[in-house]
């Protein structure tokens, strides 16, 4: 009878059952990560609670814990690796149960066990496989694996292969299944039957940061002939604004120097205090002053020209590049000045 009263119970009450049973200093630390609506409901919630039923506190103490240990095997060897744990300590049928539950909730994205994988091994699979095929699964690794992996791939495919991420828009479940299904027999695939969105121009964007520099140039002079209108976007997002802090300081002064001093005040205007500080590092304290002074009585600012003057600076940062003058780092390996 208890064990019936405690199914029934919402996971809001678990929750609050839960925080109970683990006292007063581990729910103030649960506390710490919750957002004010979630503590607000929770504390409501415990609240109304009048008595905890043993039974039921040991049955939910329970359940966190396999939850918790599901999810700690999932982190150290992927779904399938947790499952088959669970199902040797727990059951089949509770160990799925759990599996679903976490999935569920986490979202778990496909392709989860290629990312704890060796790039070597992914490209020994998909490198004879059709440029769809390699684009989608290379959209879902994270950006060092797929850029490493794309720079290996035949100089003829690698445009190819960067406009059909650029222009992925979202793929049906069942492809994605039978694609995950192929590189990895061995998977359980509990992917949510939502259509995942993935590739687009920042994920290619991110893909070519993380690739050589002459793998970078090779499909962006491919894209200019191919598509010039996306290699134009592509190469905008490549490097923003913001990434001036990852500039030295001599490439900064250059930039300082090239750009008009009315465009430069727009773009700090309303950048952070980390850009701020290292582009005023880089002036002589007069200027620093001088800055100060007309952005401070500058007022209010269009979001619109913000945005075109700050186009226009990374647009003198990639001319410099282009042109040898200043080193802009990014993926890849041959930025290392020697």
């Amino acid at each position: 009878m208890p064990k019936k009263e405690q199914t029934e119970l919402t996971g809001k009450q678990k929750a609050a059952i839960l925080l109970i049973s683990l006292g007063p200093d581990v729910a103030s630390s649960v506390y710490k990560h919750l957002s004010e609506e979630e503590i607000e409901k929770l504390t409501l919630e415990i609240s109304g609670v009048r008595k905890v039923d043993s039974f039921a506190k040991e049955e939910i103490l329970e359940e966190f814990h396999q939850i918790a240990l599901a999810q700690d095997y999932i982190t150290q060897g992927g779904i399938g690796y947790a499952k088959t744990v669970l199902e040797k300590a727990l059951g089949t049928e509770q160990a799925s149960a759990i599996i679903n539950r976490l999935t569920s909730s986490l979202q778990v994205r496909p392709f989860d066990f290629a990312r704890k994988a060796d790039p070597a091994q992914i490209l020994n699979f998909i490198q004879n496989e059709h440029p769809q095929t390699i684009s989608l699964i290379l959209s879902y690794l994270d950006p060092a694996q797929a850029g490493q992996i794309l720079s290996e791939l035949p100089q003829e495919m690698q445009a190819d292969i960067a406009k059909r991420i650029a222009v992925m828009d979202s793929t049906s479940p069942e492809i994605i299944n039978e694609v995950e299904q192929i590189l990895e027999r061995k998977l359980s695939s509990t992917v949510t039957q939502d259509y995942t969105q993935t590739g687009g121009i920042e994920s290619v964007v991110d893909v070519l940061n993380g690739v050589d520099r002459a793998t970078e140039r090779t499909i962006l002079d491919a894209l200019e002939i191919q598509d010039p209108e996306l290699a134009e976007e592509i190469k905008k997002r490549m490097f923003v604004f913001e990434d001036i802090v990852t500039l030295d300081s001599r490439a900064i002064q250059r930039v300082i120097r090239d750009c008009e001093s009315e465009d430069l005040m727009l773009s700090l205007k309303v950048s952070s205090d980390e850009v701020k500080e290292i582009v005023f590092k880089n002036m002589s304290s007069r200027m620093v002053e001088t800055f100060k002074d007309e952005m401070e009585y500058m007022g209010p600012v269009r979001l619109r020209d913000v945005e075109e003057a700050q186009s226009r600076i990374v647009g003198i940062i990639r001319r410099l590049e282009e042109s040898g003058e200043i080193i802009v780092a990014r993926g890849g390996g041959d930025d290392i000045i020697v």
